[in-house]
């Protein structure tokens, strides 16, 4: 491991002390925030599969009775109803935090003009029932669209996060506290030695000065 460049004094040696103890402890930090995320994004990794394997059943069942009522039907009626939406939507979107992480969460903002208006756009006596099953199925997956938005987004930004995080541990743990070890271990040895040296002349004034005095 390559040692850091500095002069082997006292205060260096103290300033490397206290830069080791504070790698120390940002190390553990980071580690236990790095658990932490992990454990966050293996929860909603787990709920995210589980929420779009459920969706996937019922946007294909949905799916199924959108081509069944396509193929007995008017292909330019089914084109002209679904032309226009009948309904705008708006989405708030606020911020929480998981591990100083900012997620979004979204939410629908109901309308009170939308409140008492039917989903259909279209005359029911025009269509077959297969198509309005298609149109009601959708409206009720809608929630869990979002929800299911949300914590992949969630999943993303945690993984970017973790990933970061994981590079500053290693950084801490591979590089920086490994040459702050060598360095004070460095320093520690040359002060040794210059103490040695500074007593070895001391021992040899001292033998001079009892050799002048005899």
């Amino acid at each position: 491991m390559v040692r850091l460049q500095v002069n082997p004094t006292r205060i260096e040696l103290n300033k490397c002390k206290t830069r080791l103890k504070a790698a120390i402890k940002g190390h553990k930090l980071l580690k236990d925030k790095s658990d932490e995320m992990i454990r966050q994004f293996l929860q909603l990794a787990k709920d995210a599969k589980l929420l779009r394997n459920e969706l996937d059943i019922k946007l294909k069942s949905t799916l199924e009775k959108f081509v069944f009522a396509r193929a007995i039907s008017d292909v330019s009626l089914i084109e002209n109803i679904f032309n226009v939406p009948k309904f705008s939507m708006k989405i708030a979107v606020e911020q929480k935090s998981i591990m100083g992480v900012s997620i979004p969460k979204y939410s629908i903002v109901d309308d009170e003009d939308d409140s008492n208006k039917s989903i259909f756009n279209y005359s029911l006596n025009m269509t077959v029932p297969k198509l309005d099953e298609a149109v009601l199925s959708m409206q009720s997956l809608k929630l869990k669209l979002f929800e299911l938005a949300q914590k992949e987004k969630a999943c993303s930004l945690l993984s970017v996060e973790i990933e970061k995080t994981r590079r500053r541990v290693n950084a801490l743990e591979h590089i920086m506290i490994p040459q702050l070890n060598e360095t004070i271990s460095y320093i520690q040895m040359k002060l040794d030695e210059n103490e040695r040296s500074a007593l070895a002349r001391l021992m040899q004034v001292k033998d001079a000065l009892e050799k002048q005095e005899n």
